[in-house]
């Protein structure tokens, strides 16, 4: 159950980070960095979801 959480804690947080790369996009010029921070942290969330899914799958968590 607990990896059920994270994973849609994770899954919420990339959703965040879209959102607000997205206004990042539309509001800041072009030499902000926030976009690419957003960006960063997108990447950083999608790998951790990975892992996470795949160490459910591999655990017999998921099915």
């Amino acid at each position: 159950m607990l990896l059920k959480s994270l994973i849609i804690i994770i899954f919420i947080a990339m959703l965040l980070s879209l959102a607000a790369g997205a206004g990042y996009l539309l509001r800041d010029g072009t030499s902000s960095k926030r976009l690419l921070t957003s960006l960063k942290w997108r990447i950083s969330f999608a790998a951790l979801l990975l892992v996470l899914i795949t160490y459910g799958f591999l655990s017999g968590q998921l099915t």
